[in-house]
Parts: structure tokens; sequence; C-alpha cells
């Protein structure tokens, strides 16, 4: 097999661990393309060409930085909190499923498909991935109707300055339907090679 999944051990593909998956790839149980960061997988970009930044919003606002996907990810990462959050528990759901549902709260009226990475039946937050509307068709999805944005996670491309620890900074999203500048605290930076990995909370949209 010349393409090996990334031991994130993310639990998407539904086995526990990157290994596993492989031994049931070697089994004929799986396929390589289950996992979803496989360049051909379920999460492969269906686009062409790369977004362009113009380093203003819809609005004319200005922006810190965009925030890019991790490596091997599709978005950046978003951390919603449902308003239901017992239903995480009650539903079962976990890594790997489809949520539907809007961002109520933070101003955004778009509706998101967002692929589960990580579920706490405790607290209820679901760390995800924006996969968008054609990733759920034909497929079994759970409409969590509306859930809040607790923050985001990814790779900080600075435009006007760069991110600050403790600092509330303005910032876009990479690939935001709205394209419209999101806020919010900076409170973890991690110098790594693929650049400043970081993760900002307490989201508001301007």
């Amino acid at each position: 097999m010349a393409w090996q999944p990334p031991e994130k051990d993310c639990g998407a593909c539904g086995a526990p661990t990157c290994q596993a998956f492989l031994e049931r790839v070697r089994r004929g149980e799986r396929e390589l393309q289950d996992c979803i960061f496989c360049p051909s997988g379920p999460l492969s970009p269906r686009f062409e060409g790369e977004a362009r930044y113009s380093g203003r919003d819809a609005l004319g606002g200005e922006y810190d930085f965009i925030l890019d996907p991790l490596p091997g990810e599709v978005s950046a990462r978003k951390i919603v909190l449902p308003f239901r959050p017992d239903l995480v528990e009650r539903w079962g759901i976990a890594a790997g499923d489809i949520v539907v549902g809007r961002p109520t709260g933070a101003g955004c009226p778009v509706q998101h498909v967002l692929s589960v990475l990580h579920a706490n039946p405790v607290t209820g937050l679901l760390t995800c991935l924006v996969v968008g509307p054609e990733f759920s068709r034909d497929r079994e999805f759970k409409e969590i109707e509306a859930y809040h944005i607790v923050g985001f996670e990814g790779i900080a491309r600075p435009v006007r300055r760069e991110p600050v620890l403790g600092m509330r900074q303005r910032f876009l999203p990479g690939f935001c339907m709205m394209n419209l500048t999101h806020t919010g605290v900076v409170n973890m930076i991690l110098a790594q090679s693929s650049g400043l990995h970081v993760r900002v909370e307490d989201i508001r949209l301007l």
C-alpha cells in the first residue's frame, strides 16, 4: 500500500487506531479511501485551484490572519456545542458521524455539514471538519438543529499581523461561505513545520 494514514488515530473510519484500520484493509474489510485523510477519500477536496483572499472580507473589513486547515485536513477544525449537548450521549454521536446544524448566536445564517473527529459525551463538545452539503447526500446524518461555536483550530496564515496569545483578534476561516471576519481570543500557539498551529475561542462574527 503506497499511501499510509497519518497516524492521527481519530477513529473517523470506525477503527480505533490507524494500525487497526490498515489491518482491516489487508483483510479486505475496508478500503484506503475509507480514511478521511486519504487523497481520494470521502473528504478529498472537490474544488480546483486555491482560494484567493484580498485581505478584506465581504463587508470590506480587514482581518489579522486566515485560518487554514491542519495538514491533511479539509478545513480548519471547528469546535461546537449543540444547544442540546445531552444529545451527543443520547444519540451516541461519535467520530465519523455527520452532524448538520446552524451556528445560532454567532450571527451566521448558513447551515453547516460537519464531520465529527471527536465527540465528548460528558461536555457534549464536538470537534469537527466542515465538509459541505454534497458530502451528506445519500448518507446518514444527525440533525442537531443549532449549536454554539466554541472555537476553531488550524494553521494561521498572517495577513496584517501574526496571532498573539491572549489577544482577541480578527481572522477569516479558510473557505468561509459568508467571507465574513470572525473574532476570537487566541489561547494556543504552537510553532510547527507547517506553520503556526493556533486555537481561537469565544467566537463572534462582525
